[in-house]
């Protein structure tokens, strides 16, 4: 008898040190935020910053736009060109008798040089072109790291879930291991027990479930980086949220690529109507004539079969400018609808950001209650485990502390991810 109470003494004992270190943890954990937080967040940033830079380099969208860009920008090598050299020939079937002899064949080029300023203008409206389809790249970048990031995270929350299951596991078969000594004194019956197993084999089942979300899901995260589906990913052991978040500048917004393309496209129409106004200017041509002449053979005379050389210039003028006037008319518009495009889609990113803003304030709150209300469920945890001296411990009271401590440890790492996620929103709009 006296060998089973201090056997019992020892389990009640380790039970009280195991909830006193579970709650010196969660303490420590509060006080030791402020320091540990450079660390988790460099750690974090470092790892997740590989797979930001292979996606990057990796990823087909991010290739297709910089193809573009380069297509674009290449555009300016085809407009920095005078028109075509025009080359004529001809032969005179019947030959026109000149005083110095007959006409054989002609030839003759041309040139044609556009208004003063003109090529400039076209190099100009291209590169304003290359500019806006930048901005392109720079979104897609942009959108490629936010996604990348968010997928990051939803590993962090399986894996982080998978962790906190497996405690919780063996801290029910702890539980059992108890219920059952409880059951050979008679202090605990034999469905006490069979609830803990039942127990158990509900999370076993969360916890494989959610190892084959998280197969599925670093698929997709390797997708993402355009490699292979089966690369191992290494995701970070833990995420805290600061005790001091940022404060937000929405002004910062304004200078979004997404908005600086309609800037860009809006000063590509600019350049495209100071071109038209060129382009309405006349050209100027440039040509010589040959003539090839015979000598006469029925006379001698002064300049005999001399070939006729004559310079020629021309000059092209748009009489009919109707195209240039419409084309002045279609920029006016573009311009009104690129002001009215920018208006739009700055409204709909700040209703995001103000969103986001407020979503991540939510996570804050909703991480510190549960941090809270965990520890308390520790605290009585401890009371619990406690009363097993007095032999009235009851196992529903155990379960029932266990899930809500599941509960409370899982709702943590959902405001821990959900906080994550608002950032890479917020990140995307003004950093």
């Amino acid at each position: 008898m006296k060998q089973f109470i201090i056997f019992i003494f020892h389990i009640i004992m380790g039970w009280i040190v195991l909830g006193i270190s579970f709650f010196t943890f969660h303490s420590k954990k509060v006080f030791t935020f402020s320091f540990s937080l450079l660390f988790f967040h460099f750690s974090n940033a470092q790892n997740l910053q590989e797979y930001i830079n292979i996606a990057l380099e990796n990823n087909p969208e991010v290739q297709q736009f910089d193809t573009q860009y380069k297509r674009i920008s290449e555009k300016k090598e085809e407009v920095n060109t005078l028109p075509n050299t025009e080359f004529g020939a001809g032969y005179f079937v019947s030959t026109p008798e000149t005083r110095t002899g007959p006409q054989k064949f002609k030839l003759s080029v041309k040139q044609m040089i556009p208004f003063f300023g003109t090529i400039t203008a076209r190099e100009n409206y291209v590169s304003s072109l290359a500019d806006a389809a930048y901005q392109d790249i720079v979104v897609v970048k942009r959108k490629l790291a936010t996604s990348v990031a968010q997928s990051y995270y939803k590993l962090y929350e399986v894996k982080a879930k998978q962790k906190v299951l497996k405690e919780n596991i063996a801290l029910l078969e702890t539980y059992e291991k108890l219920a059952l000594t409880s059951v050979e004194v008679g202090k605990a019956s034999a469905v006490d027990v069979l609830r803990l197993q039942i127990r158990q084999n509900e999370l076993a089942q969360q916890k494989e479930v959610l190892q084959e979300t998280f197969l599925g899901m670093r698929k997709a995260f390797n997708k993402l980086l355009n490699q292979d589906v089966n690369t191992p990913v290494s995701v970070v052991d833990s995420l805290r949220i600061p005790t001091e978040v940022a404060k937000i500048q929405p002004s910062t917004l304004k200078l979004h690529p997404e908005l600086m393309k309609f800037d860009k496209l809006h000063v590509s129409v600019e350049k495209s109507e100071f071109l038209n106004q060129k382009e309405k200017q006349p050209m100027i041509g440039f040509g010589l004539d040959y003539v090839n002449v015979e000598k006469r053979t029925d006379m001698d005379m002064a300049d005999n079969g001399k070939d006729i050389i004559m310079p020629m210039v021309s000059l092209s003028i748009p009489i009919f400018n109707k195209k240039n006037k419409s084309i002045s008319k279609q920029n006016k518009l573009q311009q009104k609808e690129i002001i009215s495009q920018k208006e739009q889609r700055y409204n709909t990113l700040e209703s995001v950001l103000y969103r986001a803003v407020s979503d991540r304030k939510s996570s804050v709150i909703s991480y510190r209650t549960q941090l809270k209300n965990l520890e308390q469920a520790k605290n009585a945890e401890q009371i619990l485990v406690k009363s097993y001296e007095t032999g009235t411990i009851d196992f529903n009271d155990v379960l029932d502390i266990q899930e809500l401590q599941l509960k409370f440890q899982m709702n943590m790492i959902t405001s821990e991810v959900n906080y994550y996620t608002q950032s890479t929103i917020i990140n995307y709009l003004i950093k």
